[in-house]
């Protein structure tokens, strides 16, 4: 039998609207997942493999000037109906290729195979990376924190 982790989470409105809540802020939302790891800190948490991929990907639109320096990452950040419009059109390699994580376990060709989204689907975001290298070294998944922090630095460095 697994153990079980249940956290509870305040959503921005933005994501409220797009779960189909109202946008008061401060909306809590209760996540569990039986399957997941056991995490330093004492709290479950899946296991995530770096997308090398998404990486080549990020790297080849940086090259080519394709990002945003400046933005808030909860309002840039894509959504449910940005995601299914995006699966409509592109495959899900190419959907994938958006984001920075692969979840252990996880059915191929599920949005649950994919964590750490970077960009709109569109442009790389600067906040999405550095959103990708906190969230990753906040529950210790180093490899998508070191991928992160790399390209955050070719970001910087081609920019500049």
């Amino acid at each position: 039998m697994s153990a079980q982790l249940a956290e509870t989470l305040l959503l921005p409105p933005r994501r409220c609207q797009q779960l189909g809540s109202s946008p008061s802020p401060g909306v809590q939302v209760t996540i569990v997942s039986k399957t997941a790891p056991q995490g330093t800190n004492g709290r479950r948490v899946p296991h995530y493999h770096l997308n090398e991929a998404a990486v080549s990907h990020a790297r080849r639109l940086i090259d080519a000037h394709q990002y945003v320096l400046e933005s808030v990452w909860g309002d840039a950040q894509p959504g449910t109906e940005d995601e299914n419009h995006f699966l409509e059109t592109h495959t899900w390699d190419a959907y994938g290729s958006w984001h920075l994580g692969l979840t252990e376990g996880a059915t191929d060709e599920t949005k649950a195979r994919y964590a750490f989204v970077y960009g709109d689907l569109r442009r790389v975001h600067r906040m999405g990376l550095i959103a990708c290298q906190y969230r990753a070294a906040e529950w210790r998944h180093k490899e998508i924190e070191l991928a992160a922090h790399e390209l955050l630095q070719h970001l910087d460095s081609v920019r500049a």
